[in-house]
C-alpha cells in the first residue's frame, strides 16, 4: 500500500447499506469511497484503492462481470471481497473463478466485514513481494512483467498466448477444458468459439519452439501443460 490508511471502495446499488459500510470501516481507520453501481465504479482510478467491497446483484452489471473486467481488461491485482445474498456453491465458486478474494453472505455483521478485510489486506502484504513465476526447466512466465523467456532468451507473444501459457503453467499436469480457457481469457462481450483456443495453442507451441511437445491435448475436452 502506498498509503498507511487503506482505502476501500464499496459498491453496491442499497445505498443505505453503502453509508452504513462507509460510516463504520470509516470509524475503523479506512478511507472510504462508495459507488452505487459496477458502472460508476469503473469510471474511478481502481488502481489507487487497497480493496474493493463489490455487490453482486446489481443493475445492468453484475458484480461478477465488473470483477471479470478488473481481471482480465484492466489486469488490476487489487483484492476483491464479494457481498452477496447468494449462497449456493456454484454462486461461491463463480466469485472465486472471476477473481474475487472472498465472500460475505448478507446479512453480515460489520465486524465480520472489518474482520474478513483486514485478513485479505494482511494476505495481500504477505503476497506482494512472491514473485509470480513458473517454470519447466528452461522455460520461465513471469506473470508481474508478462513476460515469457527460454533459457533467458525472450519470446514474443501475443497477449492471449501469454495468458494461455500462464494458465497451463500455473496448473502443470492438470488438464483445463476449452470452456475453463475461453471463460478465463475471452471477455464475454467477444464473440469466440474453441476454435479459438485450438488456433491459439498451435500458435504458442511453435512459438515455444520444443516446450510445444509439453502442451498435450485430450480429445473433446481441452489442454494441460504435461512433462
Amino acid at each position: 500500500m502506498a498509503n498507511s490508511i487503506p482505502k476501500i471502495l464499496i459498491v453496491d446499488d442499497e445505498k443505505d447499506l453503502c453509508e452504513i459500510l462507509e460510516f463504520n470501516l470509516s470509524s475503523e481507520g479506512f478511507d472510504t469511497t462508495t459507488a452505487h453501481s459496477a458502472e460508476q465504479a469503473l469510471k474511478k482510478s481502481l488502481d489507487e484503492f487497497d480493496l474493493i467491497l463489490l455487490d453482486v446483484m446489481m443493475g445492468e452489471m453484475s458484480g461478477y462481470k465488473m470483477a471479470d473486467k478488473i481481471r482480465r481488461e484492466l489486469q488490476l491485482s487489487v483484492p476483491i471481497i464479494f457481498m452477496t445474498a447468494k449462497t449456493a456453491e456454484n454462486d461461491i465458486l463463480t466469485g472465486f473463478n472471476v477473481g474475487g478474494d472472498d465472500y460475505i453472505s448478507k446479512p453480515f455483521s460489520i465486524k465480520e466485514v472489518v474482520a474478513r478485510i483486514k485478513a485479505v489486506l494482511k494476505r495481500g502484504r504477505q503476497e506482494v513481494s512472491a514473485p509470480k513465476v513458473f517454470r519447466m526447466d528452461g522455460l520461465e512466465v513471469d506473470v508481474n512483467s508478462k513476460s515469457v523467456t527460454i533459457d533467458n532468451e525472450p519470446v514474443n507473444l501475443t497477449r492471449k498466448e501469454f495468458e494461455i501459457v500462464a494458465l497451463l503453467l500455473k496448473h502443470q499436469g492438470q488438464f483445463i477444458s476449452r470452456n475453463e480457457i475461453l471463460d478465463r481469457i475471452w471477455s464475454d462481450d467477444v464473440i469466440v468459439t474453441e476454435r479459438n483456443v485450438d488456433v491459439n495453442i498451435a500458435r504458442l507451441r511453435k512459438k515455444i519452439g520444443d516446450y510445444g511437445k509439453y502442451i498435450v491435448g485430450k480429445s473433446g475436452y481441452g489442454y494441460a501443460f504435461k512433462e
